[in-house]
């Protein structure tokens, strides 16, 4: 079944501007699709919400960005893993890869 790396971030966020230039090529290179969701996107925010509530119910502890890697997103989706905040490239990509290894 494929994955899917589902990045929530927002427009005015400097850190989820940054990990921009890499992560949807790292989520390739691993093999994963990519969908970023910014919450000033209300119609894409509202297609995935589910899965971000179903994580974190009263928003709390959500980084910025939060990266949830899960199984159907688009149905009845399995939440697989997460990355939470900015990270360098080479340690960003460590991380998914030890998600996706377990």
């Amino acid at each position: 079944m494929s994955k899917t790396l589902i990045k929530f971030s927002s427009e005015d966020c400097g850190t989820c501007h940054k990990m921009s230039f890499y992560d949807r090529k790292i989520a390739s290179e691993l093999d994963l699709e990519f969908i970023d969701v910014k919450m000033q996107d209300t119609t894409t925010y509202r297609k995935y919400r589910q899965i971000l509530m179903a994580r974190y119910p009263n928003k709390e502890g959500i980084g910025w960005p939060t990266y949830i890697i899960c199984e159907s997103p688009e149905g009845n989706f399995n939440i697989i893993g997460e990355v939470k905040g900015g990270h360098p490239k080479g340690q960003f990509r460590r991380r998914l890869q030890a998600i996706l290894n377990k």
